[in-house]
């Protein structure tokens, strides 16, 4: 049996696509799965040190990852109307935000990517986990946050406005789906295994859709804060068919997704192809 390290975040749409896979719902053919569940800048930082064989990952991350890492086609993120959002207590104009303080979950995430990608004007930030984003911002700690995941649905009850939705943005510059999250593995386990990883995680993504319900207590547990009508949301939102198979459209995204940021200078161009 090879066990192998997997990491993702403890938000619903993970938890519901990775329960299968880590409680032996399917069959894993000789291999096990050790989770580490981390918010996705942690996940993020720990593949830069090449730390987990399997992980999710912000697709802005996945540019500099690259030489060590192989993306998956299989539980990730990718879709439309889910993109990061920019809220404020105050009612900010965009140009009035440029030289204020903005909360981000991280440098390495798509939020913060396509925030650049949209303005590099924007020069005052201030890191911090996804989950305290919006406190911060209601207390005019910061002036703004730029927020991710369940936030999208539970921002209004702190009296937050939405300044804008760069999910949108993208969707219109582009009339491509965005990419936020995909799912990397280590280059070294091989080949053979890699696609191994990859049917198992398609199989944990379709197993979870034909029995909804089972992950629920899993899902849960990792989400305590949030009400079954956030989970279910969260998820409906962002597990999708690309969770299933990326398929044309989802890796056409991901490559403009990465050759703007590349063409842009905000990561460095890699000889390594985006998918194998």
């Amino acid at each position: 049996m090879k066990q192998l390290s997997l990491g993702y975040s403890p938000c619903p749409n993970d938890t519901f696509i990775f329960y299968a896979l880590v409680h032996g719902k399917i069959d894993t053919g000789g291999h096990s799965f050790n989770e580490e569940l981390l918010d996705v800048e942690t996940l993020n930082q720990k593949a830069l040190n090449a730390e987990l064989d399997v992980t999710k990952i912000s697709y802005a991350a996945y540019g500099r990852l690259r030489d060590n890492y192989t993306l998956l086609r299989s539980g990730g993120a990718v879709g439309r109307g889910c993109g990061p959002l920019i809220v404020a207590k105050r009612n900010y104009s965009l140009e009035q935000l440029r030289n204020r303080r903005i909360a981000i979950p991280g440098r390495l995430t798509t939020a913060f990517l396509l925030l650049r990608l949209y303005d590099p004007e924007f020069a005052r930030f201030v890191e911090m986990p996804f989950h305290k984003i919006m406190d911060a911002v209601a207390s005019e700690e910061v002036d703004a946050g730029l927020i991710i995941h369940e936030s999208r649905f539970t921002y209004p009850s702190y009296r937050l406005k939405k300044i804008m939705d760069l999910g949108e943005w993208w969707e219109r510059e582009t009339g491509l789906p965005i990419p936020l999250g995909g799912i990397i593995a280590r280059r070294s386990l091989g080949e053979s295994v890699i696609k191994q990883i990859g049917v198992l995680i398609k199989q944990s993504v379709e197993y979870a859709f034909s029995n909804p319900t089972v992950p629920m207590a899993y899902i849960k547990k990792h989400s305590q804060e949030l009400s079954d009508d956030v989970i279910n949301q969260h998820i409906d939102l962002y597990v999708n068919d690309f969770s299933i198979d990326l398929g044309e459209e989802g890796e056409k995204a991901v490559r403009e997704f990465i050759k703007r940021a590349e063409d842009s200078g905000i990561i460095p161009k890699s000889h390594m192809p985006v998918f194998t």
